[in-house]
């Protein structure tokens, strides 16, 4: 009997592994950076569980960007992909892409007890879309409806290059430093690893202060360690997180609640769990009541996409 074989393809590393009885077998993480190209990334793989060429049934990969067409080219890495040579290459008979926060949202529906906490209490109505949301190398966000028993559907967005949302005067004039630089000002700018540098940049710019830090890194680590002003830069990050996910909750419906996920955010999580995160999310004037009950977890758990890209692959294979 052939395998099948899913994928979570990110900026910076791809994580593939083996998809049977509906569980991950033999997960395995690669970097980008180290090969010329999604198939020889799965071809290393496959040597190192003695799978030979022809030996997949099906493949499900989450990639970052949207999917259309035969060919993909990868949003944050230099990796592209051609559906047809795919198949061709590692002698394929089936080749599922769903975007990469589309398997982050099927992956909600596999999260065990201790995969998750609460950052703002309620109750989620199953009957409404669940937002997915979290900054990593890029921001992504995604939507998850429940259409039956065990039966659910990830609709893909770029929700990420939305306009950063600006909630008051020190906001505004963060965003105004931001784009004498760059331009336009996306979410994403600013809520990502590079954007967590950019906002402390920007910041550091308008206080007339000379930066210190010059990776994401360094300024988490400084922030932990109690540093001023890192500690202001990632209190301000988690507050446009808030009001970019708080956006997202009233033009989708979400009351299904809301999933923090991506590499940041669990880097402080404490810092996050304290920070105005909360405030910013329903900071909303005349809406701000519709907040009220609309849970928001923090997602912990190490291969939600993985999992979602195997959800999404039985789903298609049971239909």
């Amino acid at each position: 009997m052939k395998d099948l074989l899913v994928g979570d393809i990110g900026g910076t590393n791809a994580r593939f592994a083996l998809w049977r009885d509906n569980q991950l077998y033999q997960v395995k993480v690669f970097a980008t950076a180290d090969y010329t190209s999604p198939e020889q990334a799965i071809e290393a793989y496959l040597h190192g569980h003695g799978i030979a060429r022809g030996g997949l049934a099906a493949v499900c990969l989450a990639v970052a960007g949207p999917v259309d067409g035969d060919e993909f080219r990868f949003t944050n890495n230099h990796w592209r992909l051609s559906h047809k040579a795919f198949c061709q290459t590692l002698q394929v008979e089936r080749l599922l892409l769903i975007n990469d926060f589309s398997a982050q949202a099927l992956g909600m529906t596999r999260l065990q007890p201790g995969e998750y906490r609460e950052v703002c209490p309620g109750q989620a109505d199953p009957s409404r879309p669940a937002l997915v949301i979290g900054p990593g190398t890029g921001l992504g966000v995604g939507s998850l409806l429940r259409l039956g028993e065990q039966h659910w559907q990830a609709l893909p967005g770029e929700g990420g290059h939305v306009d950063l949302p600006v909630g008051n005067a020190r906001e505004a004039a963060i965003q105004q430093q931001i784009h004498a630089q760059i331009g336009h000002v996306s979410a994403e700018t600013v809520l990502s690893g590079g954007g967590l540098v950019r906002l402390y940049q920007a910041i550091c710019a308008l206080d007339g202060d000379t930066p210190r830090h010059t990776s994401p890194a360094q300024i988490t680590d400084a922030a932990l360690g109690g540093e001023p002003r890192a500690l202001a830069v990632v209190e301000q990050f988690c507050r446009f997180l808030g009001r970019v996910a708080g956006n997202n909750v009233l033009t989708l419906g979400a009351r299904g609640g809301v999933y923090i996920v991506g590499g940041v955010i669990p880097r402080f999580a404490e810092l996050f769990l304290r920070s105005g995160f909360a405030h910013s999310f329903a900071d909303k004037g005349c809406m701000s009541g519709y907040f009220a009950g609309v849970p928001v977890w923090l997602v912990t758990a190490e291969f939600s996409g993985l999992l979602g890209a195997g959800v999404a692959l039985q789903q298609t294979l049971d239909h």
